[in-house]
């Protein structure tokens, strides 16, 4: 295997997204991930498109841990191995003898991660590990959009801002319906996996120096929690000055535009100057008059009162963009500096040849169904660059061949090491010089897991960080302000840079390398850095501006979440995992680079973005290599309700009810209870027509009572 993880054994017992996506992290960097599979192979197999992506690169054994031979196989397995990832049902583990504290005793190395759907200290622990209903009971179906006044607003009892502010029709994301959104995004499962991997990352950092391993654990709960950071806050003074700000009020145009041959683009932040300013006469006319972005006096800031001025210019907006077709916006956008993408379907992005060439879509041939493209590797690393191993093995490929492996004799590296880490981070160093948020989170991520950051300030940048969505990015770090355009402020970052660790940023590389900031210049004053740059865009693309909403756009994720294959808007959650994703994947790569260095002595460039991030959102889809049409799959509706009637919104006679059924048999107690006669033979649309209607005759404590008895998720 090559890669940073080369010579790690991973242990995969996981089914669903969360840990399968974990995993194939794991798998693309060089470790060897065995997943172990129950007779007839993972039940995800059967029911999520993605799981051919997420077991790539793998080897499958077939396993009954039911069995007592052959669960004395597999803990044979987990003595020989460096890493183990299970999400059982709580108490199953304990039951079967593969707790951590018995597997410990067995492998005192080995990295223990548990993934459950709330926790062990929840009063609904024991709840069902399903993404839409974990959205459900934590409130994510109404974050979609957000609330008028924002979250922040409603857990601080604050009267809305601007409540009487007229909004124009268009300006709300998304469909033309009040109530919670269902995304095509499982965002509960999404987080659980980014915050898994830099858990397992961090802890084989740790190992290295205390001999030991240790027990990671995260939840979908969590995955929830990290995905609202920007808006769930809830602050002693949410009044200081610059904290509210607007972007997470629904009542914001977030740029989202119907052009002339019915596509849609997003400019985000949307800039009337810039649409309104080339938009006079019959066809797009950009000069020198268009001024750029950063230097536009009349750019929208984040202050709420800005949502006045959207309001006002929306429908102008609106009505230059319906005017031309999307490429001839897209390509003023351009010219000019301004952040707008076309938001297209997934499968536009697989079948990008730019990607393609970059390897962030890589073609497997797969043994079921031949050549497909799917997402490829996420992140850069140059010293010990990752590869996609190959396809997903067939159900129990490699049973034969790791047993075989047992008869092996094996010894185990030595744990007599006396060294106690306070943190799995503990005594590196981080130069944060990062920007917004994609940057800052990664090294806030590193602080967490105690690494002593200095976030190196601009003297300017003030008012940003005095928002609540900069809050989501910045908490446990050092400050020092520096002006970098200043030779004095340079020389005091060298002697930073001397002392560090690593450096990190998200500024455009051009704009690195004129300050003298760049990897290149930086190696040369500490030969064993490691430098992440995080971006927008790789490579082809690199010179655009790109942000969160742009990457969405082009990866496929707005296009699924606002179910426009239905007939749909786009929509931009705000719980996505743009910025954020990119800033885990930024530290993923930290950290298992740091590790790497402490092995060998070598630093490395790593490079990140945005856009990569955003493709993983979507990487339940695949195409056909040869015909590049993608893989059936159940989609969003286009008033985002739900993928169809047994796992959908309804409406009930006080509020909301989210139905997820899973099987045959729940559809079945389900007609039982509903009263609708035949509902198991009615065709989708009449089923969902039927169940809207029945569930609003009660209320949705007196549905969920019934259902649950009659065991209905």
């Amino acid at each position: 295997m090559t890669g940073v993880l080369g010579g790690i054994r991973v242990i995969d017992l996981t089914t669903g997204i969360a840990g399968p996506m974990a995993t194939m992290l794991l798998a693309d960097n060089g470790a060897d991930v065995v997943k172990v599979e129950p007779p007839g192979g993972d039940p995800t197999r059967l029911t999520e498109s993605g799981a051919r992506v997420w077991a790539r690169g793998k080897r499958s054994i077939e396993l009954d841990v039911d069995d007592a031979a052959q669960r004395d196989q597999l803990l044979a397995l987990i003595d020989r191995a460096d890493v183990l990832v299970e999400n059982f049902d709580l108490g199953v583990s304990e039951s079967l003898g593969l707790d951590w504290e018995t597997l410990k005793e067995r492998n005192p190395r080995l990295v223990m991660c548990s993934i459950t759907p709330y926790g062990r200290h929840v009063d609904f622990k024991d709840r069902p590990g399903i993404d839409a209903l974990v959205a459900a009971r934590t409130g994510l179906h109404w974050e979609q959009r957000g609330w008028v006044g924002t979250a922040i607003g409603r857990l601080c009892e604050l009267p809305v801002e601007l409540d009487d502010l007229e909004i124009p029709h268009g300006c709300f994301d998304g469909p033309d319906r009040e109530g919670p959104l269902f995304p095509q995004s499982r965002w509960p499962s999404l987080g659980a996996a980014f915050l898994a991997t830099p858990g397992i990352s961090a802890a084989l950092r740790a190992r290295l120096h205390t001999g030991r391993g240790q027990w990671v654990e995260t939840s979908l709960l969590q995955g929830v929690l990290v995905s609202t950071a920007g808006g769930w806050q809830r602050p002693e003074h949410p009044e200081a000055d610059g904290y509210m700000c607007w972007i997470f009020d629904p009542r914001g145009s977030k740029g989202h535009f119907e052009c002339a041959d019915g596509n849609w683009i997003q400019n985000w932040v949307p800039n009337p100057s810039f649409a309104l300013g080339v938009s006079q006469g019959d066809s797009i006319n950009v000069d020198d008059r268009i001024t750029k972005p950063t230097n536009d006096p009349s750019r929208i800031g984040p202050d709420y009162s800005e949502l006045v001025v959207l309001a006002h210019y929306h429908p102008q907006m609106k009505e230059a963009y319906a005017k031309y077709p999307a490429q001839d916006w897209l390509n003023a956008a351009a010219h000019v500096g301004i952040p707008m993408q076309l938001t297209r379907r997934p499968e536009d992005a697989l079948n990008d040849q730019a990607l393609i060439d970059e390897g962030i879509v890589c073609t497997v041939n797969d043994p079921e169904v031949g050549p497909i493209r799917h997402v490829g590797l996420v992140y850069g690393m140059t010293k010990t660059p990752g590869k996609v191993q190959g396809p997903a093995p067939t159900v129990g490929q490699h049973t034969d061949e790791l047993l075989a492996e047992l008869n092996i004799p094996f010894t185990r590296a030595q744990t007599g090491m006396s060294k106690v880490l306070e943190s799995p981070l503990e005594g590196i160093l981080v130069l944060d010089l990062g920007l917004a948020i994609a940057g800052p989170f990664s090294t806030q991520l590193l602080s967490d897991l105690g690494a002593t950051v200095i976030k190196v300030n601009t003297v300017y940048d003030m008012f940003w960080h005095s928002t609540h969505i900069a809050f989501t990015a910045n908490r446990g770090k050092q400050s020092i302000s520096i002006n970098l355009k200043d030779p004095r402020g340079l020389a005091v970052l060298h002697e930073l840079v001397k002392r560090a660790d690593v450096v990190q940023h998200n500024m455009r590389y051009e704009a690195a390398v004129r300050l003298g900031i760049d990897y290149e210049s930086l190696v040369e004053i500490k030969p064993d850095l490691i430098y992440c740059h995080s971006s927008g865009f790789d490579k082809s693309r690199a010179h655009l501006p790109g942000n969160d909403q742009t990457g969405a756009c082009l990866a496929g994720v707005e296009y699924e979440d606002g179910g426009m294959a239905d007939g749909g808007k786009p929509i931009w959650s705000l719980t996505s995992f743009g910025d954020t994703g990119n800033g885990f994947l930024a530290a993923i790569a930290i950290i298992q680079a740091i590790t790497h260095r402490e092995v060998t002595g070598e630093g490395q460039f790593l490079s990140t973005s945005i856009l990569a991030a955003c493709l993983l959102n979507t990487s339940y889809a695949w195409v056909d290599a040869a015909s590049g049409e993608g893989v059936d799959r159940p989609k969003v509706d286009g008033l985002m309700f739900g993928t169809g009637p047994r796992t959908r919104l309804y409406e009930t006679a006080d509020h909301w009810l989210c139905l997820a059924v899973q099987n045959d048999s729940q559809w079945a107690a389900l007609e039982a209870i509903s009263g609708i006669t035949r509902l198991t033979s009615l065709t989708d649309a009449d089923a969902i027509t039927e169940l809207s209607a029945t569930f609003r005759t009660r209320t949705a404590v007196e549905w969920f009572d019934a259902l649950n008895s009659a065991a209905i998720p």
